[in-house]
């Protein structure tokens, strides 16, 4: 059985057509008033005292739910993409009927129709206001994160992501977020160990949100994972995990990587905030194992998966953005004083070198106009979309131009001389990189420079006269 089905069709009967007739749709659909006061009733006796007994003999059934009930409750769900729909569910205090199927029912099916339907309510901004500044619902959605059960956890996710996303009440929900800590355990605990990446990659959004929306929340993340909890349970306390943001953020992505450009993109840049505080960097560098796992998906991406030689240029408009929050990451890492076996120069400059310098080459193609542009776009789609593609292309130029000069820095006469024997720092990839490095980088380019004159002369002879602006004494 399918888990959304079709909205209901039109009444059939002539008495339901009647009726229909009569002022029974809602709003300008085909939908009936009196069918939906019928399935709202319905849920209302599902939860109502006399049904919600606590007793061993009910509670398989509280777990599950009736077929045509499901059914029912189901076309709702559909039909509450409608605004009509879910301007009527909201004037019928729908809402305040879910609110009590979450606080009291058992049934993961059931709470996580009721979740989808407010989630559906939510991408219109009036509803999503009104739910937002509930706060007895607001509590019941963040126990929510708590479940158990992964469709309801991504239903909720989902919910949260559209509330967050509305500027009049993202507040609300940090500040709610904040105000209990044990999200901050429920969600790193999805990161770590759940294997389904719909709720993985929601989940994300959702902290790259907040992390987005809040630094304060985002400091308080960071440093939760450092403190060992101070109540346990007696029980299984060897089991109980300390989480830890970051090793739970690596987690999610390795589990991504292959299935979910999106959803690898999404983790690349809630570390790529984390880099943007002080204890974000240490929080990836001062513990050897975290910093070594980080480093080693990061380079495995950049050298052996993103943008290879055998990839076509275009391909870098798929992957800027996520490319982007990787080298920003990796120059992070390499950035800082803490010197680790896994980021020695002798083992990772020259790859990293070459894949930087492949996406300055790759960039160059991208950013080539067309001679003749579709004749079907407008002057003003065209424009707008270069200005993004451009803005993003520039971020990742920017970035890979900063790491690559970092890099150059710390290159040796001996790793220069390796470089050219394995092709990294060719004629054409050293005129790539000082192209892009400047008029900015100059005094970079010039030191590396001299450093080439005691390799190979030739080489850089040739390249100093091809840019004359370099004034390189030798």
């Amino acid at each position: 059985m399918d888990r959304n089905p079709s909205p209901p069709p039109p009444a059939r009967e002539e008495d339901d057509e009647e009726e229909v007739a009569g002022g029974d749709c809602i709003g300008s659909t085909v939908y009936s008033k009196h069918w939906l006061f019928g399935v709202l009733s319905g849920l209302i006796q599902i939860v109502s005292p006399e049904n919600t007994k606590s007793s061993s003999d009910d509670e398989e059934q509280q777990m599950e739910l009736d077929e045509e009930m499901e059914n029912e409750i189901c076309r709702v769900w559909d039909m509450s993409m409608d605004e009509d729909v879910a301007l009527f569910l909201q004037e019928f205090n729908a809402p305040d009927i879910f609110m009590g199927v979450l606080a009291k029912s058992k049934c993961p099916r059931l709470r996580e129709i009721c979740v989808g339907i407010l989630g559906n309510m939510a991408c219109f901004q009036e509803i999503c206001v009104s739910i937002s500044k509930d706060k007895n619902l607001g509590q019941v959605l963040l126990t929510c994160l708590y479940d158990s059960d992964p469709p309801t956890l991504l239903e909720t996710s989902r919910l949260l992501l559209t509330c967050l996303s509305q500027t009049e009440v993202a507040s609300v929900w940090v500040e709610r977020i904040q105000e209990h800590p044990a999200i901050y355990d429920s969600i790193c605990f999805i990161m770590s160990s759940s294997t389904n990446v719909d709720l993985l990659v929601k989940v994300g959004e959702v902290v790259d949100k907040l992390f987005d929306l809040d630094e304060k929340l985002m400091l308080e993340w960071i440093r939760n994972g450092a403190v060992q909890p101070l109540e346990q349970p007696q029980e299984d306390a060897e089991e109980q995990r300390v989480f830890r943001i970051v090793p739970c953020v690596l987690e999610a992505a390795k589990q991504v990587r292959s299935e979910n450009l999106e959803g690898l993109d999404v983790y690349m840049h809630i570390l790529q905030l984390l880099t943007t505080v002080d204890d974000g960097i240490q929080a990836i560098v001062q513990c050897p194992d975290t910093g070594k796992d980080t480093w080693n998906l990061l380079f495995d991406l950049v050298c052996h998966e993103f943008c290879q030689s055998d990839d076509p240029p275009i391909i870098l408009q798929e992957q800027k953005t996520v490319l982007a929050s990787v080298f920003s990451v990796l120059s992070a890492i390499y950035a800082s004083q803490v010197e680790q076996e896994y980021r020695k120069v002798e083992k990772v400059d020259l790859p990293l070198i070459d894949s930087l310098i492949r996406v300055l080459q790759h960039m160059e193609h991208c950013q080539k106009k067309p001679e003749n542009s579709a004749e079907s776009l407008t002057e003003e789609t065209k424009k707008s979309d270069l200005t993004q593609d451009d803005f993003h292309l520039k971020i990742l130029k920017d970035i890979s131009c900063e790491f690559l000069s970092n890099i150059f820095q710390v290159l040796t006469k001996e790793t220069v001389a390796e470089g050219l024997k394995e092709g990294q720092l060719s004629k054409q990839k050293c005129s790539c990189a000082f192209q892009n490095l400047l008029p900015f980088y100059s005094p970079v380019v010039e030191d590396f420079l001299k450093i080439l004159y005691e390799v190979d002369k030739t080489l850089a002879g040739d390249l100093e006269e091809s840019f004359p602006s370099l004034k390189v004494q030798t």
